[in-house]
């Protein structure tokens, strides 16, 4: 049976300066490398790389299809995460494996379609189908290799030539370096593109409705409470009966209104403090509440309302329409949905 380490056992050789030295240089050395090879790409994009960039966003901006993306290995994982970026950024991509492409998924690309082919040599021959079929139908084809010369980069409408660089790997095997420039030229066009389109935050949410980031990119209109669960009392009523609305809804605050719905005023539980340190009197609400009512709109993120009231040190804030209160966020609806 071979030998286990302890937790302990782990728990010493993690905590060794020696294991810890080398450990670092060679991250500091691997990070370096791969620095290096970003260096020697944004340099060459203010030369011809740049404008084959441009060529590359203007050919897949006025594309009315999709980006196809495909790579063999590890150039596929790239591919597969620069689709999925395309795709949550306003630009139409899926990947298509190389080798399934001559089974039938061929018939995944159209002919208004653009190819995006990764292949760091340009000579996979896995990608032999899906080249000599864009040649065929004339579908454009955009390549990322570091190979002018190469089978890719004489058949692509627009290459990006990646400047040679040294892989991270101390072999000079392993994929690293050569795949996070792949990485980064896909981001790239991405951004491009979506900067080109206007791409907004509220477009970025219809694509992220899940997790944090979804909850972020809420809109007020979608957290708060609304209907009979919205405490709010006429300006004329007494300061007893706003205080019965205001328990009984149980947000430790009350909207205040005039004839027409317009929130004139709120009455919190620091009104309440005050009111009762000057000698509790049931008068007329309006002697008592703030008259500087905080409010958002509907349309306002999730995000921008957590800043406002953080911002403002307050737990709750009415939504206004028109200046008419159509709903109530308290802090823990927005905690509640991940909103941080």
């Amino acid at each position: 049976m071979p030998e286990q380490l302890s937790s302990h056992d782990t728990a010493t050789a993690a905590s060794d300066p020696s294991s810890i030295e080398t450990a670092r240089e060679s991250a500091i050395r691997a990070l370096g490398v791969e620095q290096q090879g970003l260096d020697a790409l944004r340099q060459a994009l203010l030369g011809d790389l740049g404008l084959a960039f441009a060529a590359a966003a203007d050919l897949i901006a006025t594309s009315s299809g999709h980006v196809i993306v495909t790579g063999m290995g590890k150039s596929g994982h790239v591919g597969h995460k620069i689709a999925a970026t395309f795709a949550s950024t306003g630009t139409p991509s899926h990947f298509v494996h190389p080798a399934e492409a001559s089974h039938g998924d061929l018939g995944m690309i159209r002919a208004n379609d653009v190819v995006l082919a990764l292949s760091w040599s340009g000579e996979t021959p896995e990608l032999a189908s899906i080249i000599a079929y864009t040649r065929r139908f004339d579908v454009g084809l955009i390549a990322i290799t570091s190979k002018p010369d190469s089978a890719l980069g004489n058949a692509a409408d627009v290459g990006l030539f990646l400047p040679p660089a040294a892989e991270a790997c101390p072999n000079g095997l392993a994929p690293t370096t050569s795949t996070t420039m792949q990485m980064v030229m896909g981001d790239a066009l991405a951004v491009c593109l979506l900067e080109r389109r206007g791409f907004t935050a509220f477009d970025f949410q219809r694509f992220h409705p899940g997790g944090k980031l979804g909850a972020r990119l809420s809109k007020a209109q979608d957290v708060m409470h609304r209907g009979t669960e919205l405490p709010v009392v006429p300006a004329t009523v007494a300061l007893s009966e706003a205080i019965i609305e205001m328990t009984s809804k149980r947000f430790g605050i009350t909207g205040i209104v005039d004839e027409a719905g317009t929130l004139v005023g709120v009455l919190t539980d620091g009104d309440l403090r005050r009111a009762f340190a000057r000698g509790f009197v049931n008068g007329p609400v309006i002697d008592v509440m703030g008259r500087h009512p905080r409010s958002i709109g509907p349309a306002a993120l999730a995000v921008e309302v957590m800043a406002f009231m953080n911002e403002a040190r307050i737990t709750s804030i009415f939504v206004v329409e028109d200046q008419k209160p159509i709903g109530l966020i308290h802090l823990h609806d927005l905690l509640a949905i991940g909103v941080v």
